[in-house]
């Protein structure tokens, strides 16, 4: 049974599959997918108390999003979107769901064989990446 403090720490991206095709579901534009499909981030996950803070490291840029567990709050996601999200830690997973213009997107991020899992969703298309911890 995973627990949200073993998630802490900094993962480096290692395989992405369906990336581009859920870019494109959220609305994501070519120029912005490519870029996106190009990078290979580090994600730093963080605790304090209830608050979680997800950065996303990558070359050119560099995004936070600080989260309190449970708390719905306006979030302005890497690709422009202002969206709704709430984040929560159920069944071993850190799930954040986002809400915008009457659309929705579930993010799960679990630990599978010492390896966090990142699994996207919107509609009928999912995008998976796998990430390493980094020592």
């Amino acid at each position: 049974m995973a627990t949200v403090q073993q998630l802490e720490g900094r993962w480096h991206l290692v395989d992405s599959k369906g990336f581009d095709d859920y870019m494109k579901e959220l609305g994501v534009g070519l120029t912005m997918r490519k870029m996106g499909a190009m990078a290979k981030p580090d994600c730093i996950i963080t605790l304090d108390g209830n608050k979680i803070t997800l950065l996303t490291d990558r070359i050119m840029y560099m995004t936070i999003h600080p989260y309190t567990l449970g708390e719905k709050f306006e979030e302005t996601t890497a690709d422009g979107r202002k969206t709704q999200m709430v984040c929560s830690f159920v069944d071993d997973a850190l799930v954040q769901h986002q809400e915008w213009d009457g659309k929705e997107s579930t993010i799960t991020r679990k630990l599978k064989d010492g390896k966090l899992v990142v699994e996207c969703v919107m509609n009928n298309v999912t995008c998976t990446r796998v990430y390493e911890k980094v020592e």
